[in-house]
């Protein structure tokens, strides 16, 4: 990341003014006057975020079109004996998972989709989970492949559903899941079917399991593809290729490329590889050839020698792109494009973690996966602005905690300089636990941002001969899979007991026990070792004055729990010990879930530097004067807006990495100390409305300043992006802060009412005001301020615009913005498919010279003289006649019946009339073979459809595509 000379202010502090440098991807870039009490946050920028490498170019989409049923559905049971042979037959599933269910009155949804994120605040849910019934829901899709797909592979991935998931695919299972949190893969080829053959995917999705005792969502909550490939390519996660730097200190990077087959024959095929540089040149080359079995895999081995490669660092993460093709026949017939870095990383006993053999402190934090008003459904760019907060104070490590990430989380990491702890979830080497650990790292071992493979968190079982011969296995696993990195996790406790993990652990993770540190050392001087999770200290953003009884935490810093200590003092801890390799705070931002140290009304956490929708508390700016070394920083806790308590006095916190800071109260000298860069510097002042300001100096020069003024009474409503252009790829979202200002056009930190707000060009996904006591919705568009501030999640419409948003409040001036949306062409998706109601069962008349009477019917009963077809079945004329009735008899789907709807004829030869219910509803005039459709009106019960139909000059006549009823749109 570029940094420039910018001034902002922090959200913790009110209204408040920092000058100095700080990351252009905090979501700034226009240098602000130089005016006290300006929106304490950075301005907005132009920068449209980029898009992510397309890696894998035979995966889509698939994200529009899905139906959601929020409750469970129960399958009928099956009635005799020959209903239940059928029942357990391939592709006869009953219930919500059979091909024909009614789901027409079902929600229409798009992915990710949280749905537990709506959900109500109960206080007899369960507290871990954030009070919030998560319960069971279903989803549905059709789908229709194109006949040019037939001989591919087909395939279909969640990346993420929440927490236990079956899938059918026509009727039949074609998958059980036990995880939230890693990827489900099917193989769609055996069960596929084309053209107008439809394909209905269903899912069940069982979020009372629970793995972790936070928040974890509910529903298909990450990315979803289709897949399509060759008869012979590359497995998804098929390719590593991480580099290695040998013991000569030459670079090279192996490459293993596992194909897969579906083809008859053995097939052989060349695998070419190709290393680009940032610049798209090309710096390396190689082919290897292999041949694959059918219906089997093959390995292709190969190996680039790179001359001289610049380094990936967290100062400059420098990409290069391995590029896989697959050539058959000489021709291209799969490709795989990944980034890599090239770095080295080892951990010493003494000197904590190297990269690139230079001594590097982790200073980071643990992330759970949720955000305010969405949930774990977190957008894309919403993910890479969270991290933008994180850079912009000096974070340069990320926890997953306690589970694997999103790719894009690690696919942002690479680009923007972190480096990560990737965590598995369920310690566990049993074979579906095992599984879970493998995906993980077979997926994300070619990402220069991770750096440990965490097995577990804090395990009961760490002290026992058990848990060591668990963990032998998994810790094997990971490294024959990957040789590279060493295995770690997070233990909180039996450091010294006879038998314990840590003898197994590459680097020994510590969850707090920071008075252990140095006897840890001092009886194993050869076992390198990081904090894996420390602080846990409790803030409230915006509050200075703890108040048990009604959940408020102060933001002194002061607040921890009894396991862990103040941000100040852990950090202090770990910077003191070179042997410690850093820390992850507990936690980047707060979440929803485990509410320590309240409950109920309690939903959320305290413990994060930033609140639930990312604005910052004064952790944040204790963390900046901690982890940011090379622009000097300064920050001024609390706000000086305090009626009533004039001539008492206010402690103020000033956190710096500057020599000397100096204090000042209306143009006075209060007072000037040498800065105390990990504990700050505190002063007493008296309170009198006006300014207060702290110059920060190095070498007798002045270098940063901050300063809060005391505001007035709220007039007005402000509206600020993050961004003020967003891509028109019906993808694109942002964060947008609500807070109210003064008649001098300053922001009021001690605002707190309600806000409603309207948004054309985009949609609101998700409102919040990072309050962790607040039950308003997080849906819908109304926010309260809290402590004077409130956040809507906009997502941008498809194409070139505008998007115009407005906030009103009571009493106050409305705010109006106005953000422009640029033509940007959205991501690739699997069109929608509305399947409908199919009418496959149909009865054919006898052939008749003349045209024959629509409300002609066979006799009840009679089973012979007309016959029993399918759609999609010609038939030629007979000597009798031209003409021929087909009769149905279909009870439509609930909203069919209850509103009307469409019925469509895909592909009909010969002249037809369409009748229903002795009602003649549309008619086609050509014999050519062609479509038809009609308004199908409500009504519900029975319904008799006719068609007519009179054979074309060559004879044939008939149904031959699909026929269904499909309900209004909505």
């Amino acid at each position: 990341m570029n940094r420039r000379e910018l001034l902002v202010g922090t959200a913790g502090a009110g209204a408040s003014l920092v000058v100095g440098p700080i990351e252009t991807g905090f979501a700034a870039s226009v240098k602000a006057q130089g005016s006290a009490g300006a929106l304490p946050m950075p301005q907005p920028s132009r920068t449209l975020p980029t898009r992510a490498l397309v890696q894998d170019p035979s995966r889509t989409l698939i994200e529009r079109g899905w139906l959601f049923h929020e409750g469970d559905v129960i399958a009928p049971a099956p009635d005799g004996h020959n209903a239940t042979y059928l029942s357990v037959k391939a592709g006869n599933a009953l219930g919500a998972a059979a091909m024909a269910y009614d789901d027409s009155d079902w929600q229409s949804v798009r992915l990710p989709h949280d749905w537990a994120s709506a959900q109500p605040f109960v206080k007899t849910a369960n507290i871990s989970q954030g009070y919030r019934v998560r319960g069971i829901g279903w989803y549905r899709r059709t789908l229709r492949l194109d006949p040019a797909d037939r001989g591919k592979t087909i395939g279909l991935q969640f990346d993420g559903i929440a927490t236990n998931a079956t899938v059918w695919v026509n009727g039949s299972v074609v998958a059980h899941n036990w995880s939230a949190y890693n990827s489900v893969e099917i193989d769609l080829t055996p069960f596929a079917r084309f053209g107008d053959d439809l394909n209905v995917i269903a899912v069940r999705v069982d979020a009372q399991a629970m793995e972790g005792w936070w928040y974890e969502g509910a529903g298909i909550y990450r990315h979803a593809w289709l897949i399509r490939r060759a008869p012979v390519a590359i497995m998804t996660d098929g390719v590593h290729c991480d580099p290695r730097r040998g013991a000569d200190g030459a670079w090279s990077v192996p490459v293993a490329v596992t194909l897969s087959s579906i083809d008859r024959a053995a097939v052989g095929v060349t695998v070419d590889v190709a290393l680009l540089a940032p610049d798209g040149k090309r710096v390396a080359g190689a082919q290897a050839a292999a041949t694959v079995l059918p219906l089997e895999h093959a390995t292709a081995t190969l190996t680039l020698a790179v001359p001289a490669p610049r380094a990936w660092s967290i100062e400059t993460p420098t990409l290069y792109t391995v590029v896989t093709h697959v050539l058959r026949d000489g021709a291209i017939v799969d490709e795989r494009r990944i980034p890599v870095g090239f770095r080295t990383i080892r951990f010493d006993a003494d000197k904590g973690f190297l990269l690139n053999d230079k001594s590097v402190k982790l200073k980071g934090v643990c992330l759970h996966q949720d955000h305010a008003g969405v949930g774990t459904a977190i957008p894309d760019a919403l993910l890479r602005w969270r991290l933008e907060r994180l850079k912009a104070m000096g974070c340069n490590a990320i926890r997953c905690s306690h589970n694997a990430p999103a790719a894009e989380l690690l696919d942002l990491c690479d680009e923007m300089g972190f480096v990560v702890m990737d965590e598995n979830r369920q310690f566990n080497p049993a074979p579906d636990y095992m599984a879970q650990l493998e995906w993980m790292v077979r997926r994300d071992r070619n990402h220069p941002s991770v750096i440990l493979w965490s097995v577990f968190n804090e395990e009961p079982m760490q002290g026992t001969e058990a848990g060591v011969e668990m963990l032998r296995r998994m810790a094997h696993a990971a490294h024959a899979l990957d040789d590279s990195r060493p295995v770690t996790g997070a233990m909180n406790g039996a450091f010294f007991d006879p038998i314990n993990v840590s003898s197994i652990f590459d680097v020994v993770g510590f969850n707090y026990y920071q008075g252990d540190y140095d006897r840890f050392h001092q009886l194993n001087p050869t076992k390198p070792m990081t904090s894996s999770e420390d602080t846990s200290a409790y803030e409230t953003r915006g509050a200075f004055a703890s108040n048990p009884a009604a959940h408020v935490q102060s933001s002194y810093d002061v607040e921890a729990a009894s396991w862990g200590d103040t941000h100040r003092a852990t950090w202090k801890k770990i910077a003191d010990r070179p042997f410690v390799a850093g820390g992850f705070v507990w936690t980047g931002f707060d979440y929803h879930g485990e509410p320590t140290p309240h409950e109920w009304p309690t939903i959320s956490s305290f413990f994060g530097i930033l609140d639930l929708c990312g604005f910052p508390k004064t952790a944040f700016d204790i963390h900046r004067a901690h982890w940011v070394d090379d622009v000097p920083v300064v920050s001024l806790t609390p706000h000086w807006t305090w009626p009533g308590r004039e001539g008492q006095p206010v402690v103020v916190l000033v956190m710096s990495n500057a020599e000397r800071v100096e204090l000042r109260l209306n143009g006075r000298k209060i007072g000037e100390q040498a800065v105390d860069r990990i504990m700050g510097n505190e002063f007493s002042v008296p309170y009198a409305a006006g300014r207060i300001e702290v110059v920060a100096m190095r070498g007798g020069k002045v270098v940063a300043t901050a300063a809060h003024e005391t505001v007035g009474k709220p007039v007005a409503l402000r509206l600020t992006p993050a961004r003020t252009v967003m891509a028109g790829d019906d993808e694109d979202t942002q964060p947008v802060t609500i807070d109210a200002i003064d008649a001098a056009g300053r922001h009021v930190p001690t605002a707190n009412l309600p806000t409603r707000f309207s948004v054309d060009g985009a949609a609101i996904i998700g409102v919040g005001n990072g309050d962790p006591n607040s039950h308003e919705s997080e849906k819908g568009n109304a926010r309260s301020l809290f402590n004077g501030l409130a956040q809507v999640i906009v997502q941008a419409g498809a194409g070139r615009g505008w998007i115009v948003m407005s906030a009103t409040a009571p009493g106050l001036k409305p705010a109006r913005l106005v953000i422009d949306r640029a033509a940007i062409v959205p991501r690739t998706q699997v069109p929608a498919t509305y399947g409908g109601q199919a009418i496959r069962e149909w009865r054919r008349s006898p052939a008749f010279a003349a045209r024959p009477d629509p409300a002609l019917a066979p006799i009840d009963g009679d089973n012979n003289s007309w016959a029993f077809v399918r759609s999609g079945t010609p038939v030629q004329a007979a000597a009798e006649g031209r003409w021929r009735l087909y009769r149905a008899s279909v009870t439509p789907w609930r909203r069919i019946g209850a509103e009307g709807g469409t019925i469509r004829f895909a592909s009909i030869a010969g002249k037809a009339e369409l009748w229903v219910d002795g009602r003649r509803l549309a008619s086609k005039a050509g014999a050519e073979t062609g479509p038809l459709e009609a308004a199908l009106p409500a009504g519900s019960g029975v319904r008799q459809i006719v068609l007519v139909v009179e054979a074309a000059a060559d004879g044939v006549s008939g149904i031959l595509g699909g026929v269904a009823m499909e309900p209004l749109a909505r």
